[in-house]
């Protein structure tokens, strides 16, 4: 079931109209339905993740479209977390966040060196 309509039903709201609105990620389309009022947010949405897509792609050791979309959104919700740990002025992320982090970026590091799966 459509997470928007679960929300909806949830809260006896109507949902929202839908749109429904064609992308491109690493040359490949998508249609996707987005809430009305939302199409120029999930436009760059979809750019970030095709910027992060294929950069890693460039580099040429990842040719599965699944791992570079595993590494992207990896790496997005690594810069997110980063971002938001460092939104206050003179903050920096826990110690512990940017040691696990970098722990799972060695780990998938030597997975896709191996040709393990992930």
């Amino acid at each position: 079931m459509n997470e928007q309509v679960a929300q909806a039903r949830a809260s006896d709201k109507p949902a929202a109209p839908a749109a429904t609105l064609e992308v491109h990620i690493m040359g490949q389309s998508y249609v996707l339905a987005c809430p009305e009022g939302e199409q120029e947010a999930l436009r760059r949405a979809v750019a970030e993740v095709d910027r992060e897509m294929c950069s890693i792609r460039d580099l040429g050791r990842i040719r599965s479209r699944e791992r570079i979309a595993v590494l992207a959104a990896l790496n997005l919700a690594h810069a997110k977390l980063l971002a938001g740990a460092s939104a206050l002025p003179g903050t920096q992320p826990p110690p512990a966040l940017t040691a696990r982090l970098q722990r799972l970026h060695q780990r998938l590091d030597a997975a896709l060196d191996d040709g393990q799966l992930l």
